[in-house]
């Protein structure tokens, strides 16, 4: 194991699956220069034909990644932002995503959307979206958002070999922290929750960033209140057999996720919850996402996002302790 930080762990699985297969390629907007250090280094490896430098055009980026991956290439489309999906909606929303359906299965269509996610940076409302609750909505797209440095590797490999189309969110917050990472190859599966830290008493499905805003919680409280904390590490397929037996055993539930409170993922977990184990739950579950607001910019972000002090005010509600310092 070596202990690196999750943008070079992004870095090294490009770089791998660019190696071991010449019809991987980088498309998009600055992937030269590598704006959050991601897909920095590749140019210099790989040269500008497999790391191409586009226009600021979301629509054109995901256009030529669809038209790629139809013949027969492996592309993956930067987009910088998560926020900029939404500009090349048509093209990531319709065509890759029910393209396969539409031709009877005769056409694959191997191709990575990757993105930054999420605030914490002060970018304002139009560069802070975590837009995964879109994603989830649209049938025909995979979507992973990984916590930690050994599940980006490992799922953005496992996304690029993929033969269906992959949304890959990486929280912007979670660039610098670093991990335990093998040397040797690895992949990690689709549709495999991760259980982050054992506990008893309640259950604390987090996402990205959210993870490690829970692992902390669960360490600060861990003498009075014995949390258990899961990642589903893809949201689609999602793992929802694993929150259910984790909710059968704690009987409360908390979902933290950094989409918008309202039809976000919170909302999703706890409904897949209640429908399958309604008896074991013992409070009703909470949710800590995004407020229903536009991020703003500046020091009042963090007012309207999910920090551990939410996580830590919704494990007091479903347990009925408190448990504030």
């Amino acid at each position: 194991m070596r202990d690196i930080p999750y943008r070079i762990a992004m870095q090294e699985a490009l770089a791998e699956e660019m190696a071991r297969d010449e019809k991987v390629f980088v498309v998009g907007e600055d992937v030269q220069a590598g704006t959050f250090g991601v897909t920095s280094t590749l140019v210099q490896r790989f040269g500008p034909a497999r790391v191409i430098d586009t226009p600021l055009s979301e629509t054109a980026v995901a256009g030529t990644a669809l038209g790629a991956a139809m013949a027969g290439y492996r592309p993956v489309a930067d987009f910088m932002f998560a926020d900029f999906i939404y500009i090349a909606g048509n093209e990531v929303l319709v065509n890759a995503a029910k393209w396969r359906f539409a031709h009877g299965g005769k056409v694959s269509l191997p191709l990575v959307f990757l993105a930054a996610m999420g605030g914490g940076a002060r970018n304002g409302p139009e560069h802070s979206m975590s837009p995964e609750s879109l994603i989830m909505h649209t049938p025909g797209l995979k979507l992973a958002v990984p916590s930690t440095p050994y599940d980006a590797k490992g799922l953005l490999k496992s996304a690029i070999r993929d033969n269906n189309p992959v949304v890959f969110f990486y929280h912007k917050r979670l660039l610098g922290l670093r991990g335990d990472v093998p040397e040797e190859e690895y992949t990690v599966p689709f549709g495999v929750a991760d259980v982050k830290r054992e506990g008893t008493d309640v259950t604390v499905v987090a996402t990205a960033l959210q993870v490690q805003h829970a692992l902390r919680v669960a360490d600060e409280v861990k003498d009075r209140v014995s949390v258990e904390v899961i990642d589903p590490r893809t949201l689609e397929p999602l793992d929802i057999d694993s929150i259910v037996r984790s909710v059968e055993k704690t009987g409360r539930l908390v979902v933290a996720d950094e989409d918008t409170e309202r039809c976000g993922v919170g909302a999703e977990i706890i409904t897949q919850v209640i429908e399958r184990a309604f008896d074991s739950l013992d409070a009703p579950p909470k949710r800590v996402c995004a407020a229903n607001l536009p991020i703003p910019g500046g020091f009042i972000e963090a007012s309207v996002l999910p920090q551990p002090a939410s996580i830590l005010a919704a494990i007091e509600a479903v347990t009925g302790r408190t448990l504030k310092a």
